[in-house]
């Protein structure tokens, strides 16, 4: 009987596929089985524990050992995210979030693949949300790349990040807090004790991360607990640097806000607390203000971290970063009231004092629509573009390594009747929105329904995906058929400006970020 070459094609493919998601892995807790790729291009390997459930007497402790299995663990579901609330509307997954979540999640090529770099992901959501398996954390693009790429959940919140000066006395280390950013470590170690057996590199490992994620990795290069983890760094859209978006506490300070959470939930210690049930603690900890979030606790951050890179205490690797064009530029231009040009200029006079006809020279207001502009621009600035650009301005003169940075300018499509503030939007309101290049990062676009979607979006990402794993491999965003992207020195700023076309330019907005910078440094 005759077969035709197409019936050999399939049935090839489908033995493949079947060896593959049959693929069990040996790590230093037990085995673990995967599944594949619809191609069978890629081996998957969900929900895998890497430090053990942090309850009970274990919750508000730093990360413990994973307990080891006997048999063949499936590895085919993704785990919980760990305790959040509904926060942000394009943080979606399919599960109910529960304390039992330190588990990660791994895409490495089909075959035997050696030593490949290793992408670490933490993801965004402002500490308080969030969660590896997003859908639009796929990472089957990265290994078409030739990357090995990691997820994974960290604590969130109340669970992450409390602090109380009865767990400062416990700890052993006269520190309490931190406890999503020691998660986080932990992952780093599981990654360099275990990644070779999925094919990766533990001496090639790239963090990166956006928003709260991208803060993260700023704090992950300034922390001593996390030296030697990783290789290389890539932050999309945060750092902690300037009083901003989640700004750092120091230890005394978050101490207090814990005591106050327990007392209005009716626990007069720790061991009262670990017992409310974990619904009740998220219930009363969504309506505190400011929310809890990483601190300078003495052990994982022991000073600011403006002030290690500034000394050049900072991992000194290669760092790769930057952040979109339009952060917050929708809630300005489409806010119920706009500011005018009179408004403008009062309210920055109003809270800039001294430092306000220097801020108004760089964001001017000489009409109503230059004000607008203007001040969709201070608000993007002032929330995560001015820390950002501090970040790299100051690993570029401190850090004793390459630095580039990107800026990503897309203005994203958006679905018909997109509403913000009750509006009807357009791509060029809303721009390159906070957290909008994710999907493009990712190869992932796919994941957002409805987006009209354009080829030149396609070709975007391709390109995003292709740089940041060439950075990954090497520590330069070397891409052949691309254009060339330079190292940012500081005082020249050449930035990568990823849009429609690709192009590399001098920063033009310098005096922007030099401006606030005599702001935010200003005497106290």
């Amino acid at each position: 009987m005759l077969v035709s070459s197409r019936s050999i094609t399939l049935a090839t493919l489908m033995v493949l596929a079947a060896s593959v998601s049959n693929a069990q892995i040996k790590t230093a807790t037990g085995t673990v089985k995967g599944a594949a790729s619809a191609d069978g291009r890629v081996r998957i390997f969900k929900g895998i524990p890497y430090a053990a459930p942090p309850v009970g007497d274990l919750r508000w402790k730093e990360p413990q050992p994973a307990a080891a299995w006997e048999g063949v663990r499936d590895a085919t579901e993704f785990g919980r995210q760990c305790m959040q609330g509904p926060i942000f509307g394009d943080i979606t997954f399919p599960q109910e979030p529960s304390e039992d979540c330190l588990s990660l999640n791994i895409w490495t090529p089909s075959g035997t693949p050696d030593r490949l770099p290793v992408m670490v992901w933490i993801h965004g959501g402002g500490f308080q949300a969030g969660a590896g398996p997003e859908p639009r954390h796929d990472g089957e693009a990265f290994v078409r790349k030739g990357v090995v790429l990691v997820t994974l959940n960290y604590r969130l919140g109340v669970f992450g990040f409390l602090s109380h000066p009865d767990l400062t006395r416990e700890s052993g280390r006269n520190a309490s807090g931190n406890y999503g950013m020691l998660d986080q470590v932990a992952a780093l170690r599981w990654v360099k004790d275990n990644i070779a057996a999925f094919g990766g590199d533990p001496g090639n490992v790239t963090i990166f991360g956006e928003s709260a994620g991208s803060f993260a990795v700023s704090a992950l290069m300034a922390s001593p607990l996390a030296r030697g983890l990783f290789h290389k760094a890539i932050g999309e859209s945060g750092a902690y640097f300037g009083d901003g978006a989640l700004a750092l506490q120091p230890l005394a300070a978050s101490e207090q806000l814990g005591v106050k959470f327990a007392a209005s939930m009716g626990a007069d210690s720790i061991a009262a607390l670990r017992e409310k049930p974990a619904d009740d603690v998220l219930k009363a900890a969504v309506k505190t203000q400011p929310w809890f979030a990483p601190n300078i606790d003495g052990a994982f951050l022991v000073e600011d971290v403006a002030k290690t890179f500034a000394e050049g205490r900072q991992a000194h690797v290669p760092l790769l970063a930057g952040w979109n064009a339009d952060e917050v530029r929708s809630g300005i231009v489409l806010a119920k009231q706009k500011p005018t040009a009179q408004s403008f200029s009062d309210d920055t006079r109003k809270r800039y004092g001294d430092h306000a006809a220097a801020i108004l020279s760089v964001y001017p207001a000489t009409s109503d629509a230059e004000a607008l502009e203007s001040a969709a621009a201070l608000a993007s600035d002032m929330f995560i573009g001015y820390g950002t650009w501090k970040w790299i301005d100051t690993h570029a003169r401190t850090g004793k390594s390459p630095v580039y940075r990107f800026s990503f300018d897309r203005k994203i499509p958006v679905p018909d009747g997109e509403k913000v503030n009750g509006m009807t939007a357009t791509s060029r309101d809303i721009g390159a929105r906070h957290a909008g290049e994710i999907e493009y990062v990712f190869g992932s676009l796919d994941s957002r329904r409805g987006v009209p979607w354009e080829p030149i979006d396609r070709t975007l990402s391709d390109a995003m995906t292709s740089y940041w794993a060439a950075f990954a491999r090497t520590g330069k965003p070397d891409v052949k058929g691309l254009a060339k992207w330079p190292r940012y020195d500081k005082g020249k700023g050449q930035t990568l400006h990823l849009d429609e076309t690709i192009s590399a330019r001098r920063d033009t907005r310098r005096p922007r970020y030099e401006a606030l910078d005599k702001y935010m440094t200003r005497p106290r």
